[in-house]
């Protein structure tokens, strides 16, 4: 009896031991990956240089290892970093190294996100699609801070639209703050504020290279840092786009046809705002033939949102064919390249967007289905639905078109306006073939009679003509 109390004793100080052992190492690990005791036993920072160093290379460390666990979604190994962060030794030090740390990494990844062709309005996008709405917030606060790297002069305007729309500025005092003043702002305890921190870098960090459709900020008007003065940006001559009047003009008639609830009445308005897209965009192609301009295509991204992707980008192809200008979607980033002339995207883009807010407002009061045997086949019927709408929308937009051309050429001549209009053209189909060397085309196919039929005929009703006159280009 004696012997079985004495090996239990000794079995309880072996286990005693390895757990200590375990214990001692876990500790040891933690200390070699962020620099500072699991415990979090913080001790005011000296005014050491070397020892502030090394707690920066162990911060940095956290935020790689940490974003890495993002995208891997590593959960477990995510939580582990921001603990790490949160308990970061050196007090009000150490939280400021943090923060700053943070903030480096931001402006780095948005800077390798500009070389790789991404522009302020798709960094917005893409993190609306993969994040929260805090974290959008927290990358346009990162892009306005990035941004100030830049002066003026050498930021493309269609770069600092971009910046204005989105409300991009620095609001903030103190850089090294900035994070805190964020989390009161938002509401975020210190956890949460790095969570997002962390999960807005991986976003970042997981951007793929696209097409770049201006010089980046800093390159602009030929001041790019490695380039020479009068270098040619790749903008450069690709047009001023529509004119802001007319823009005006059109906005304000597509917003009271998209707001309107008689029919008759969207459908005169819709028709005058495409009237005058239609002969803005004639007018601008006689007046560069006959300058000399050296204006040329460029490219501009507008969003694809679920649901039903497919029919949508198919919507935003037929309008673009209409208005002389190729559409090339992207599915996996969530937005299609239209390549034109710039008075062309304008004219692209306003009439995309307003006939998709009738086309959605029409497949919504259509209500949803069910098969008889009572399963719900409402997405099959939305998606047959818009897709049906894009089809006939294309068809009239043809006949439109066509019939624009023959009225243009009836008061400039054939032997005007058809050779500007061919060539313009061909220059489109050149830009997008530079640009896009590998597309593959996609039918987009429907399995619902009844949506089709009820697409169509919303089509039909869309308003595109009023009292015979020709209302696209």
């Amino acid at each position: 009896m004696g012997n079985r109390n004495r090996e239990r004793r000794k079995a309880k100080e072996k286990a005693r031991a390895a757990r200590s052992q375990e214990a001692q190492a876990r500790s040891q690990r933690q200390t070699e990956t962020t620099g500072w005791p699991r415990d979090g036993a913080a001790r005011p920072f000296a005014s050491d240089r070397g020892r502030r160093d090394a707690l920066r290379q162990a911060v940095d460390q956290l935020i790689v290892t940490g974003v890495n666990a993002r995208i891997t979604q590593d959960r477990s190994e995510l939580d582990g970093c921001v603990r790490a962060l949160v308990e970061t030794p050196g007090g009000a030090v150490g939280r400021r190294i943090v923060n700053r740390a943070l903030a480096d990494w931001s402006d780095r990844l948005v800077e390798s996100a500009w070389t790789r062709g991404w522009q302020p309005n798709d960094l917005h996008r893409t993190v609306r699609r993969q994040g929260s709405p805090r974290q959008v917030r927290l990358a346009v606060d990162a892009v306005a801070a990035q941004m100030r790297r830049y002066a003026a002069p050498t930021v493309d305007e269609q770069w600092a639209s971009q910046l204005r729309a989105l409300d991009a500025v620095v609001w903030w005092t103190d850089d090294d703050a900035r994070l805190d003043t964020w989390s009161e702002r938002e509401g975020r305890t210190r956890a949460e504020t790095l969570l997002d921190a962390l999960e807005l870098l991986a976003v970042l960090q997981t951007l793929p290279p696209i097409e770049s459709l201006c010089p980046p900020p800093g390159t602009a008007r030929g001041q790019a840092r490695g380039t020479s003065p009068g270098r040619p940006s790749p903008s450069a001559g690709a047009g001023a786009g529509a004119d802001p009047r007319v823009l005006d003009r059109v906005r304000a008639l597509l917003a009271k046809a998209e707001s309107t609830e008689f029919a008759e009445e969207a459908e005169a308005l819709t028709a005058k705002a495409q009237q005058l897209m239609a002969r803005h965009s004639i007018d601008e192609a006689l007046l560069a033939a006959r300058t000399g301009s050296r204006d040329r295509p460029t490219g501009r991204r507008i969003g694809i949102d679920s649901p039903y992707e497919a029919p949508k980008a198919s919507l935003l192809d037929v309008v673009a064919t209409a208005n002389r200008a190729r559409a090339v979607w992207a599915k996996s980033l969530g937005f299609a390249t239209v390549v034109g002339f710039r008075a062309d995207l304008d004219a692209v883009e306003l009439l995309y967007t307003s006939l998709l807010v009738q086309a959605t407002t029409a497949m919504t009061q259509a209500g949803s289905r069910q098969d008889r045997n009572g399963r719900s086949r409402t997405r099959s019927f939305r998606h047959s639905f818009l897709a049906a709408f894009a089809i006939r929308i294309g068809q009239r937009l043809t006949e439109a078109t066509e019939q624009a051309g023959a009225q243009a050429a009836a008061e400039a001549g054939d032997d005007r306006l058809l050779p500007v209009l061919a060539a313009r053209s061909d220059a489109v189909q050149d830009a997008t073939a530079t640009m896009f060397p590998q597309v593959i085309s996609h039918a987009v196919s429907a399995t619902d009679g009844e949506g089709w039929v009820r697409g169509q005929a919303a089509a039909d009703l869309a308003s595109l003509h009023a009292h015979g006159e020709v209302t696209a280009p």
